[in-house]
């Protein structure tokens, strides 16, 4: 009798195939060349030489990234969707196939994010955005930290400064936004704290310490824990392949056992 589902076996195959180094190294090398191609897409010079080719090129990645889904989606079933990585993958996939009329043409810019799927692919790259994405909670309370430095230093910065320079710090909205650009370090000696200066010779009273606080402190506390929850992440990571090596040996130990008993077991009956 048919059998009106495919074998265990056949799964087994697919997911063999579709996660085996070589595959992944395939897939990889097809998003980096698609994203050549979609660079391309931007050239009117290599549009008229090629359009039609580099359409046609794009469309067959396009359609190489649906039948690994495809694959994935047969080997793995509902465990697919488990893994917030093939998730990813996915809702990049269907942005790309997504219709480009009917006021979806904004859509097609967005294809490039097809390039997002080497995150995916690089554990490398994977192991960064887990650590920043577990890095988040903790980031929280520096982030209100640094908020509540913002708001103190543009009520006063608004409060010394505001009538003299309306332009950078005559609001609220503008004093922080100046004391943004400060804290980033872009041009503000000589854009910002030495005209001001010119008219309050104690300027530096407040810049200095506001750049001490935000730039060399606070900003650190952000690195800082970037970096360790990125080595969480690697040591989890590190962990998790230690433990399926020991799996496979205690499961290829227990086969062997199991191999040895049979045949002692063959040998006392003969």
């Amino acid at each position: 009798m048919t059998r009106a589902f495919p074998s265990p076996s056949l799964r087994a195959r697919a997911a063999a195939f579709i996660f085996s180094p070589r595959a992944q190294n395939f897939i990889l090398g097809v998003i980096l060349f698609n994203a050549v191609l979609l660079g391309l897409e931007t050239s009117d010079t290599a549009m008229a030489a090629a359009g039609p080719l580099i359409l046609a090129l794009d469309a067959a990645c396009l359609a190489i990234f649906v039948i690994e889904l495809a694959i994935k989606l047969f080997a793995m079933r509902l465990r697919f969707f488990r893994d917030g990585w093939n998730v990813f993958d996915f809702v990049i996939v269907a942005i790309s196939l997504a219709p480009a009329a009917q006021g979806l043409s904004a859509l097609r810019a967005l294809r490039i994010l097809r390039l997002l799927r080497v995150i995916s692919v690089a554990p490398a790259l994977r192991r960064v955005v887990e650590g920043l994405v577990s890095a988040l909670p903790g980031m929280g309370s520096v982030f209100l930290l640094m908020g509540l430095i913002f708001y103190i230093g543009a009520v006063m910065a608004t409060k010394l400064f505001g009538a003299t320079f309306p332009e950078w710090f005559g609001t609220l909205g503008r004093s922080a936004y100046s004391l943004f650009q400060i804290m980033t370090l872009e041009s503000w000696s000589m854009g910002i704290a030495r005209p001001v200066m010119e008219v309050y010779p104690q300027a530096w009273l407040f810049f200095v310490p506001f750049i001490l606080i935000t730039t060399f402190a606070v900003v650190n506390l952000v690195v800082g824990l970037i970096v360790n929850s990125m080595q969480d992440a690697h040591q989890a990571e590190a962990n998790q392949a230690t433990d399926d090596y020991r799996d496979e040996v205690l499961n290829r130990l227990a086969e062997i056992e199991r191999r040895l008993r049979e045949r002692d077991r063959r040998d006392g009956h003969g």
